[in-house]
């Protein structure tokens, strides 16, 4: 181990709300090997006891507050790139 330590802090506000966020959390009943996962999307309420986030995929994944360990801001996603075209033999 490198001794390495990050400081986990939820920055979020609620002027975040509709904002792209990243939020770290503790998983209600961890699966084998896993008891923090992340969700990504866009920040869809600041409660006084959760979170809401709406995943690309439209899915909302309510937080509650209690199990966020670290939250932030992040920029858009960058646009999607065209496939690159094969050159003709």
């Amino acid at each position: 181990m490198s001794g390495v330590r990050y400081r986990l802090v939820v920055r979020l506000t609620p002027a975040d709300v509709g904002q792209r966020v990243v939020i770290r959390w503790r998983l209600p009943q961890p699966e084998p090997g896993a008891t923090m996962t992340d969700v990504l999307g866009i920040l869809e309420d600041y409660g006084d006891n959760s979170f809401t986030v709406r995943k690309a995929s439209g899915q909302l994944v309510v937080i509650p507050r209690e199990r966020a360990l670290a939250g932030k801001v992040v920029p858009t996603a960058p646009p999607r790139r065209r496939p690159r075209r094969r050159p003709k033999p």
